[in-house]
């Protein structure tokens, strides 16, 4: 059975204690551009320097890239055979998702760079990583990897979804 993503954030009540103030299903973000995948937005940051204690804080989901000093946490469920955005119409994912084509480069090979320290971790399935030169490695359950703003490109080969969560940061690139 299918994992399916739950979003729980804590917060403050009056009185200072520590209590549940979210506990949802978060619905996924779907787009024609990318057939069969479902990005379920949870909890994002504003870029600069996080803070915690604000009383009803609230989440940052767009644009899809955090800024400098700026989070962003999701799950991605890729379809089976499914890869990053091909060129095209892609006017619905600029306004479901903005700003999550802007690195990728022409000729709709999934390639792109990123201004950001990533963790992603598979959960479900196997996805392919792909970087410069062909280099391919294979994620699996339990796999993190950590992606320090190579260029890189994802393809689920396989013929089961494979479920990621991705911990984007904002990042200088030196």
């Amino acid at each position: 059975m299918p994992i399916e993503p739950r979003l729980i954030v804590t917060g403050h009540n009056d009185d200072g204690d520590a209590v549940f103030v979210e506990d949802r299903h978060p619905e996924p973000v779907r787009v024609q551009a990318l057939p069969g995948a479902d990005f379920y937005l949870l909890w994002g940051t504003p870029d600069g320097v996080a803070t915690v204690g604000e009383r009803d804080a609230a989440p940052i989901l767009r644009p899809y890239f955090p800024g400098l000093g700026g989070s962003r946490a999701l799950f991605l469920r890729w379809a089976p055979h499914a890869d990053e955005p091909s060129t095209g119409d892609h006017s619905e994912v600029e306004e479901k998702l903005p700003g999550l084509l802007d690195p990728f480069e022409e000729g709709g090979d999934g390639m792109h760079t990123t201004d950001t320290v990533d963790y992603a971790i598979c959960l479900e399935g196997e996805l392919s990583l792909t970087l410069d030169h062909g280099a391919e490695v294979t994620l699996t359950p339990g796999t993190c990897v950590v992606q320090l703003g190579t260029r890189h490109a994802w393809k689920n080969k396989s013929d089961q979804p494979a479920l990621m969560c991705y911990v984007q940061i904002g990042a200088v690139r030196a």
